[in-house]
């Protein structure tokens, strides 16, 4: 009787048609960057130019390569922020 109820028990566990997705910080951050690289792409082909931080200054990138700065970078918050 006892290996009976165990053998229903199992039997009984509900399983959902569809898996769930999670979202974990690896997919999140791997979404985000490939987001970014499209936009920048995408603002390079019709802009000609598209304004990134590089080496603590803003700086305008353009089509052809040569890079302009456009101002100095000013630290805000210096304190770690730990997402895990």
């Amino acid at each position: 009787m006892y290996f009976y109820i165990m053998a229903k028990k199992a039997s009984s566990i509900k399983k959902s048609a569809k898996p769930t997705t999670y979202l974990t910080k690896r997919r999140l951050v791997s979404a985000a960057k490939s987001g970014i690289r499209l936009a920048a792409k995408e603002t390079m082909a019709i802009m000609g130019y598209t304004i990134i931080a590089k080496d603590g200054w803003l700086v305008k990138k353009y089509a052809d390569g040569h890079i302009e700065r456009v101002s100095q970078l000013e630290p805000q918050n210096t304190d770690v922020i730990k997402l895990d």
